[in-house]
């Protein structure tokens, strides 16, 4: 087992290019939101829809896999129904994605079925050193400074110097809604 560093989490934390798979033009489905709020929260870096039947997806041009992109991204992050996770996973190493961000519900939460995909997931990412993954069944991370809205909470707080992480993802939004009546940031 690797000792937890701070290894490859800058392409979480300061990504320039991010795959959002099951990104989807369907305004009831989080890939849906996850694409508006990145494309819409002035995130300069680019931006890869990843929809296998999709030409475009909320007018950017889409990519059938991870595998069919131009050039590497940082960060996926993965919107798809939780039995494909863990082979997008292996297509995101192999194309050298090391950070993944894994919105998907679906897992231990859920009972033993959900928790043999969680191990799969994990069996996937082993194969890859120094991949670092965030969730599953996650809120997403949001990077104020660098525009970065990477999950399904519509607000974008201030920049400041106080990180959130928490295990809850109504406690972030909760949090993020106080926030935002109060002016107050966060990095």
């Amino acid at each position: 087992s690797h000792p937890m560093t701070t290894i490859n989490l800058d392409k979480i934390f300061a990504p320039t290019r991010i795959a959002v798979v099951g990104a989807s033009n369907d305004p009831s489905g989080v890939g849906y939101t996850i694409l508006r709020n990145l494309s819409g929260s002035g995130f300069s870096g680019v931006i890869y829809p990843v929809n296998p039947t999709k030409e475009a997806v909320q007018g950017i041009q889409a990519y059938a896999d991870v595998k069919s992109l131009p050039r590497p991204a940082d960060l996926a992050v993965i919107c798809t129904p939780a039995k494909t996770v863990p082979g997008i996973i292996g297509q995101c190493g192999e194309m050298g994605i090391m950070g993944v961000i894994v919105i998907s519900a679906g897992f231990k939460e859920i009972g033993p079925e959900g928790k043999a995909l969680e191990e799969q997931m994990a069996a996937q990412a082993a194969r890859f050193p120094g991949m670092r993954i965030l969730g599953p069944n996650c809120l997403g991370i949001i990077v104020p400074s660098i525009n970065m809205n990477a999950s399904f909470a519509t607000a974008m707080p201030a920049a400041g110097s106080v990180a959130v992480i928490s295990q809850s993802g109504a406690l972030c939004t909760s949090l993020l809604d106080w926030a935002m009546e109060e002016g107050i940031g966060f990095s």
